[in-house]
């Protein structure tokens, strides 16, 4: 019995005005992003999205060489 209570008063905390209000942060990421500083878009995050970018791009070239080499060399794909 008790536990056919606890989901509906977890979902009224949930949804309840005293719940925690989370700021507002897009003005800030789109004065950053919007910025004219002579990076691309994809690496104005910072270190972890030139991270991603080289982690992606390093993939990408791997996997089309990888599947060149074998398709040049007679093998089916």
């Amino acid at each position: 019995m008790i536990k056919h209570l606890t989901v509906p008063v977890l979902a009224r905390r949930a949804f309840s005005s005293s719940a925690r209000q989370l700021k507002n942060r897009v003005p800030e990421a789109q004065k950053l992003f919007q910025a004219d500083n002579g990076l691309p878009v994809h690496i104005k995050g910072g270190t972890g999205d030139v991270l991603l970018y080289r982690v992606t791009m390093t993939l990408t070239i791997t996997g089309n060489t990888y599947r060149h080499i074998d398709w040049v060399g007679g093998k089916s794909c």
